[in-house]
């Protein structure tokens, strides 16, 4: 597990209220979302992997779809390199939701499709980073979350 404080990033945020629900704009999208406890933890995470991490917010895609058998499926967050290939996949959950092995499956599935060199799970207060290995059809968890540098050197 990784330890990260996204709480960090919760005076960046922007909510705002109408007809008594709040929504948070989402930076990426550029536009404001219902805050459910999900959206919550992504756009924590958003903040992190731009603020902390390096990523320009023209390389992350957020709930996009995806063909996986036949259905439509939408990843969370998709951290892509500068030739538009996917390099990280992240899955969010809300916060009391246990990480366990259905989300790794989860997002293991959705990675079928983008073949992405890292996935990452995470609550907000769990996180697990692993990096794909494509020879053996399997990934190894890493102590941290790629920053744009490692992103970059992997892809030149």
């Amino acid at each position: 597990m990784i330890d990260i404080d996204l709480h960090q990033y919760k005076s960046a945020l922007k909510t705002i209220s109408r007809t008594g629900c709040t929504y948070i704009f989402d930076p990426i999208r550029t536009k404001y979302i219902k805050l459910l406890p999900e959206e919550m933890v992504r756009q924590l995470l958003l903040h992190y992997l731009i603020n902390d991490r390096g990523f320009s917010k023209k390389l992350i895609g957020v709930e996009k779809g995806l063909y996986i058998n036949g259905q439509i499926k939408r990843f969370d967050i998709v951290v892509y390199d500068n030739n538009a290939h996917p390099k990280i996949l992240i899955e969010c959950k809300r916060s009391k939701e246990k990480i366990g092995q259905n989300v790794f499956n989860q997002i293991s599935t959705y990675n079928l499709a983008l073949h992405a060199d890292f996935m990452i799970v995470t609550n907000g207060v769990e996180t697990y980073s692993c990096k794909m290995d494509y020879v053996n059809n399997s990934y190894n968890f890493i102590d941290h979350i790629p920053d744009k540098i490692k992103i970059d050197a992997l892809t030149n």
